[in-house]
């Protein structure tokens, strides 16, 4: 029987991407004082919700893409992470940070296991030059 994980993790790969890019692109779009405001609500310092931003538009299109992967998946895990315990925590789950610890999963997913499936760091393995 043929495996298809590679290509569940592909989805995987583009959706988090997806989500994330629109997540960055919504802090600009919505107005990133109004996100530094917020940031500076919970004791972070507001300069980084331009940071988190721009790692969240960057590390979606690398994960759209296929490219760092691992890194990208690792970077935004970290993201989730403090977001987790900065913001949404206190909210309780449902409504809270269920949805951050989905989001989590996959990225750690995807820094465990990579993916190759249509992805640029496809283009220079060893395994496609030999």
């Amino acid at each position: 029987m043929r495996s298809y994980s590679s290509t569940g993790t592909f989805i995987i790969r583009v959706i988090l991407g997806i989500i994330f890019l629109a997540h960055g692109l919504d802090k600009f779009q919505s107005g990133i004082g109004n996100i530094e405001g917020f940031f500076a609500s919970l004791g972070i310092p507001a300069f980084m919700a331009t940071v988190v931003a721009i790692i969240e538009i960057v590390g979606g299109i690398a994960m759209i893409i296929g490219l760092g992967t691992r890194i990208a998946s690792l970077v935004l895990g970290v993201v989730l992470i403090v977001a987790i315990f900065q913001a949404k925590l206190g909210m309780g789950f449902l409504g809270g940070y269920e949805l951050d610890i989905a989001l989590l999963a996959m990225a750690v997913h995807l820094a465990l296991s990579g993916s190759s499936l249509l992805s640029v760091d496809s283009l220079f393995s060893k395994k496609n030059k030999a």
